[in-house]
């Protein structure tokens, strides 16, 4: 790496010369900073609540935010700065903001296949999926993505591109079809076997659950299929799809990035008990305090779903 490049690596995406390319800047550091403060009061919410660390889903929930806290800190150096984040690039993460991305992509493909898990087997699933189990296939997620990280880091440059660019395809693909099924079999799930359970506050909970990540998984493909079917045709015109000058400049990979905001939100919004934690524990909103759920009895609903 010459002395330009290094010092390139040290500016900004775009010359602050100009009102847009401000409004940019702005943008990048907003965005970042939203991330890591939506996904970090998530977490701590989690964190602090034992009824809601007992939950197989919160579980889910607090993968999810650690890998989306960690790709808004990323996003301040690969989004910001006059960097690309690329594998022959002097200026690059070694692999480590994709692993990020990667995460929140199995946490949420992960989450869904267990909330189809608890809501078709129930009794099955309870024998099956401990708690112990649960944490166990988080952990495996990670190791696995930082075992990638460390292979692409230490194979020739050529060698991780192709072997990249091939398992990436084939695993968007087949995730994509598998995500897409399961989110048609929870939706059925929802409309047509709770509806035969007599109304009670388990099957309301049991459908509120279905169907926010359901949702969350709806938002996640709008977010990510545009850079995904990019990335396909690139690949067979041999392209290597980076026209943008980095990852701050690029709208399909600032759009994937959007949806490690709202899915924290989406987390807020559609549970009552993290909602609650949230804006009376992490966040201390006095209204909440008066209006809201009170915390003793907060944690007393969190058991009962």
């Amino acid at each position: 790496m010459n002395i330009s490049e290094s010092r390139a690596g040290l500016g900004t995406v775009l010359p602050l010369t100009s009102f847009e390319n401000v409004l940019l800047f702005l943008f990048n550091i907003i965005l970042a900073t939203a991330i890591i403060f939506v996904n970090a009061s998530v977490f701590i919410a989690i964190v602090i609540s034992r009824s809601l660390r007992n939950e197989n889903r919160f579980m889910y929930m607090l993968s999810t935010c650690l890998s989306d806290m960690c790709t808004g800190v990323t996003y301040y150096y690969a989004g910001v700065m006059d960097v690309r984040d690329y594998y022959d690039s002097p200026t690059r993460t070694f692999f480590l903001s994709y692993s990020f991305l990667g995460l929140s992509y199995i946490a949420i493909l992960a989450a869904q296949a267990d909330r189809f898990h608890a809501i078709s087997a129930p009794f099955k699933y309870s024998q099956r999926m401990t708690r112990n189990r649960t944490l166990l296939l988080i952990l495996a997620y990670w190791v696995y993505s930082f075992f990638i990280v460390a292979v692409n880091n230490l194979v020739p440059i050529g060698v991780a591109i192709r072997v990249t660019f091939l398992a990436a395809f084939v695993s968007n693909f087949f995730t994509i079809i598998i995500m897409i099924g399961l989110n048609v079999r929870l939706f059925i799930v929802a409309k047509f076997q709770l509806e035969r359970e007599p109304p009670s506050e388990e099957r309301d909970n049991k459908q509120a659950s279905i169907y926010l990540i359901i949702i969350v998984a709806v938002c996640f493909l709008i977010a990510w299929l545009p850079l995904f079917l990019s990335v396909i045709v690139c690949n067979f015109a041999g392209s290597s799809c980076y026209a943008f000058k980095n990852e701050g400049t690029d709208p399909l990979r600032i759009l994937a990035r959007l949806n490690a905001v709202t899915t924290p939100l989406l987390y807020i919004r559609g549970c009552t008990p993290l909602r609650s934690t949230v804006m009376i524990k992490v966040w201390r909103i006095p209204c909440c305090k008066s209006k809201g759920v009170k915390p003793q009895n907060m944690e007393q609903t969190v058991e009962k779903m």
